[in-house]
């Protein structure tokens, strides 16, 4: 069947090619701002026209909508410079980049079946001759059930237009009816069965030069066959569908707030332990690490770097220049701790001077490793607190390749995830899961009140009998010192 752009432009619609991250604002909205462009095809198959309905099958659950400006090629070419790129498109349109995201990570970055879907790419309902237009003067206003949710200009883009076509060309001939979608705004989510989702492109020069609304509806389909990868809907792939973690419904991301910061700082470590052990959490120590400097207290969120054992070819691949180890230093934020698994070797530092200043400078609430620390009275004296299997004159490449950042670890014998809540003092240093941070804090407070309390009287003569662990008979006498010590 034959669709509205294709009878309007007169021949098939050919490759239908993608942008990946393309906006800043949803660069900001990730977290992340790619270097380069990169690029998906989708089936032409899945073009569709204005009020046509999508569907969502049964036992799926991110259909996700994503309004994009379509550009049709109106020239043939290869090899297009950038100047004479916007020469080549003939058209303007609306596009919405639909796709079930359920099946992301069963396609692995292809986007085949995720996104090429019947129906997954409505075009549309009219072309704008691009002659009438600036690439960078178009805008694109998306609205969900008649609530605006995308706003934006392309001349915010990363990348021109203009970019991506030479950029491809370089690769493939462009032929008349080929399509590029340019990526997506901010503000894309999920559709609901019921939704309906319509997007309009238009010029900021003259906003009655218009595509009109490219209307779609999504609807409940019956459920896929049970043929090779079913959906799949871990949490990232939520946020990401949904756009954050609120509006897919998820607990709030734990946060490490000034206060409970300053109440873990007050806590010991032994109290900590302990209160962990009773949770059912008794491997939680970074065992075999010291402080570098006593009386440095660390407490922040864990970020990891990996060191593997090394070998010349790998060391060759991964260990000169802006290596992992350098990456892990020039990324920790403030408050962070660095912790580094590197395999419990003491022979070799994976900790420098001009690293450890980087690193302060960068605001980090102190690093952790199982190696060792070399330049280490200099290291002590830029006062970031450190903590270390021991101290050794070797660089890392003696034995170590620094190989991978911000990924789960294991770090003088305990597991250590990204996002982990560390707390260091001279008795050793904790991993705490961020789940349990604020029933463990008032746990330990109550703790170490009652040990406060059970101090004072052991002070004044009392035996440890009954009173360490405090047993029923002393609490009214622990509640009465409380209420006269106002604690």
């Amino acid at each position: 069947m034959t669709s509205l752009v294709e009878k309007e432009i007169g021949t098939n619609i050919g490759k239908i090619i993608a942008v990946h991250l393309s906006y800043a604002s949803r660069a900001a909205q990730r977290g992340r701002t790619p270097k380069e462009a990169s690029y998906f095809m989708k089936a032409a198959s899945s073009v569709a026209d204005t009020g046509s309905t999508v569907v969502r099958p049964q036992g799926t659950e991110l259909l996700v909508f994503e309004g994009e400006i379509a550009v049709i090629i109106g020239k043939a070419g290869r090899n297009i410079s950038e100047e004479d790129a916007w020469s080549h498109v003939g058209w303007v349109t609306a596009g919405n980049d639909m796709g079930l995201l359920d099946f992301r990570a069963a396609d692995k970055g292809s986007n085949v079946r995720s996104k090429s879907g019947d129906g997954m790419t409505p075009l549309g309902p009219t072309l704008i001759p691009a002659d009438k237009v600036r690439e960078d003067g178009l805008h694109i206003r998306v609205k969900r059930d008649g609530e605006i949710v995308q706003d934006d200009s392309s001349s915010t883009l990363l990348f021109s237009i203009s970019h991506f076509i030479a950029d491809l060309s370089r690769f493939m001939t462009f032929e008349v009816g080929d399509v590029i979608l340019t990526g997506t705004p901010a503000g894309s989510s999920v559709l609901l069965p019921g939704q309906t989702v319509s997007v309009e492109v238009f010029s900021e020069d003259d906003p009655t030069i218009t595509t009109g609304e490219l209307v779609t509806t999504a609807i409940e389909g019956e459920e896929l066959a049970k043929i090779g990868s079913g959906p799949s809907a871990p949490e990232k792939q939520k946020i990401d569908a949904w756009g954050s973690r609120e509006e897919a419904g998820l607990e709030p991301e734990f946060e490490l707030t000034d206060e409970l910061r300053a109440r873990l700082e007050k806590l010991a470590i032994a109290t900590l332990s302990s209160q962990l052990r009773k949770r059912g959490y008794p491997n939680v120590s970074i065992d075999g690490v010291h402080p570098l400097v006593k009386g440095r207290k660390m407490v922040g969120l864990a970020r990891t770097l990996r060191y593997v054992a090394h070998r010349p070819d790998l060391f060759k691949q991964k260990g000169g220049g802006f290596n992992a180890q350098k990456q892990a230093i020039d990324s920790v934020n403030e408050g962070e701790i660095l912790v580094m698994e590197a395999r419990g070797y003491e022979f070799a530092g994976t900790l420098g001077d001009i690293l450890a200043l980087r690193a302060k400078v960068r605001g980090a609430a102190g690093i952790i490793t199982d190696g060792a620390v070399r330049d280490s009275e200099a290291v002590a004296a830029i006062g970031l607190p450190v903590h270390a299997q021991s101290t050794h004159p070797s660089v890392l490449g003696r034995v170590h390749i620094p190989w991978e950042t911000d990924t789960t670890i294991s770090c003088g014998g305990v597991a250590v995830q990204p996002g982990d809540v560390i707390v260091a003092d001279d008795d050793g240093a904790l991993v705490i899961p961020p789940f349990l941070v604020e029933e463990l804090v008032e746990a330990c407070e109550m703790q170490e009140l009652k040990e406060e309390f059970i101090f004072e009287m052991v002070e004044k003569g009392e035996s440890v009998d009954g009173l360490f662990p405090l047993s029923e008979k002393w609490n009214e006498p622990f509640n009465q010192w409380r209420r006269e010590n106002n604690k």
